[in-house]
């Protein structure tokens, strides 16, 4: 299983057609069907699924077809490959209500040119038979993209804490670095001031002019490090927000951007921290399981800012509003700023978040 993982996508499809194909002829043959029959049906049943990837639905249905001309052979278990492309094409297309009315379809009719038909129970093995291999691989490819959604939501928890940290080691940094060198540039600016005349050693005002200038170097780069270090995403220009969306949108749960004016100017410490109150919004839409629909609406104006985060999601108790989900955190963000933020459930389910931010007051 190992190896197989390793191999290019192009080459598992091949290794899984022969494989398919090597199968369903070898146990033909032990059960008797004749070979010159068995092998190109064979063959051909398993052919399709070299593009189960670029077309899973045309790859299911040309299985299903080969499967079909060949139900007269008794002895050939070609049906097998093509149960095995359904549920393929299920796992890869985006849309299974097809793939299921394609599956019961051909398994009804596998079922006439079998003559198995025995009324209701005919009608019932159809079903089942046909939603078995959708229904699998639909469950599948859920499973994996509640994979991908987790890692997505894992690298956004990760950024943010990373942004967090950067921010408490940037203010750090400057209270206490910038402030002692700065003091140190003054003491030695005064030292030189008092000790100008004639009298002077040298060798001391040379000294003291070292340290005023290894001072101010230092300060350089102290500044530069405390801008490397706060440059996390914001809500200025386009880039932060999109990007937000698109490493947490799903097939499933797709995410809806409007922004009024990406381009307008904002305070830093407004534009900061709505990205962060609209990555931990957003964050906990995604995590409402069973929600199909995410809208983030950013309004911005000459006074304040509004970002509003809509979903159609299932709305919990009373009490998710109050505690849990980084929802303290927004609130200290947006209170610290003089904002607002406004929580409730909506009918018929799902959540709002609203957060105003003042943006004059802020850059005043």
């Amino acid at each position: 299983m190992g190896v197989f993982r390793t191999m290019s996508a192009a080459t598992r499809d091949v290794v899984l057609a022969a494989s398919a194909a090597a199968a369903v002829l070898v146990a033909a043959l032990l059960e008797g069907a004749p070979a010159a029959a068995a092998l190109p049906l064979s063959v051909v049943v398993a052919a399709p699924l070299l593009v189960r990837r670029r077309f899973p639905v045309t790859a299911a249905l040309g299985s299903a077809v080969v499967a079909l001309a060949g139900a007269g052979i008794p002895e050939w278990s070609g049906r097998l490959v093509a149960l095995a492309a359904f549920c393929s094409a299920a796992y890869h297309a985006p849309h299974p209500v097809l793939l299921l009315n394609l599956s019961i379809g051909w398994t009804a009719a596998l079922l006439l040119v079998a003559n198995r038909v025995s009324g209701a129970g005919t009608v019932a093995e159809a079903v089942v038979m046909g939603i078995a291999p959708v229904a699998a691989g639909y469950a599948l490819r859920l499973s994996r993209e509640h994979a991908r959604q987790s890692a997505r939501l894992h690298e956004v928890e990760a950024a943010r804490q990373i942004a967090e940290e950067n921010g408490r080691v940037a203010r750090d940094v400057h209270d206490a670095v910038g402030h002692h060198l700065t003091a140190i540039r003054m003491q030695a600016g005064a030292a030189r001031h008092v000790l100008r005349g004639d009298d002077v050693p040298p060798v001391a005002g040379t000294a003291l002019a070292t340290i005023d200038g290894l001072a101010a170097a230092a300060l350089t780069d102290v500044r530069c490090l405390l801008h490397d270090l706060r440059a996390a995403p914001t809500l200025a220009g386009r880039a932060g927000v999109r990007a937000l969306a698109q490493r947490l949108t799903t097939a499933e749960c797709p995410i809806v951007v409007t922004d009024d004016d990406p381009d307008v100017r904002l305070p830093a410490a407004v534009a900061r921290a709505g990205y962060r109150v609209l990555q931990e919004a957003v964050t906990n839409a995604v995590r409402h399981a069973g929600a199909t629909r995410i809208d983030i609406r950013i309004g911005r104006g000459l006074r304040e800012i509004t970002i509003t985060v809509t979903d159609d999601g299932k709305a919990g108790p009373p009490e998710c509003v109050t505690a849990g989900h980084g929802l303290r955190g927004m609130r200290e963000r947006i209170d610290a700023l003089g904002g607002s933020l406004r929580i409730e459930a909506h009918e018929p389910h799902g959540w709002t978040v609203v957060a105003v931010l003042p943006v004059a007051e802020a850059g005043a």
